[in-house]
């Protein structure tokens, strides 16, 4: 299976269209090719974590994925971390590091540029060791 499996698998045609443009939003964004991440999350770019635990492990540094009710958009960083980024997105719910949208439309795509673009940074510094 890959990616355009994924997404041509999705029942909902519009969401499936707005997924296929999100991927390629987040090729252009990320400059990096899309990888299948356990089984159903398409991410880009990875980095490695180790944390004080010694818990390890690798993980992509974005990406997105699509439910019955909403599209995931994966912010590793944590959406919270962005409060100034996040208010000019649009209409979206959030958990820590994911938003969900029902439909791309719903979102400013110049702002999630930002917003990916600023997540996959401060990783990117984090993680560099």
């Amino acid at each position: 299976m890959d990616v355009l499996d994924i997404i041509d698998a999705i029942d909902n045609k519009e969401r499936r269209l707005d997924c296929l443009s999100l991927l390629d939003f987040m090729k252009e964004v990320t400059n990096e090719s899309p990888q299948i991440w356990r089984s159903k999350l398409i991410g880009f770019g990875s980095y490695h974590y180790k944390y004080k635990s010694g818990t390890e492990g690798d993980w992509f540094l974005t990406g997105f994925s699509s439910t019955k009710q909403h599209i995931s958009i994966y912010i590793v960083a944590g959406v919270n971390n962005y409060p100034e980024i996040v208010k000019n997105l649009g209409e979206f719910k959030s958990s820590t590091g994911c938003l969900y949208v029902k439909k791309l439309s719903d979102i400013n795509l110049v702002v999630l540029k930002a917003l990916v673009v600023k997540s996959m940074e401060d990783l990117r510094a984090k993680y560099s060791n």
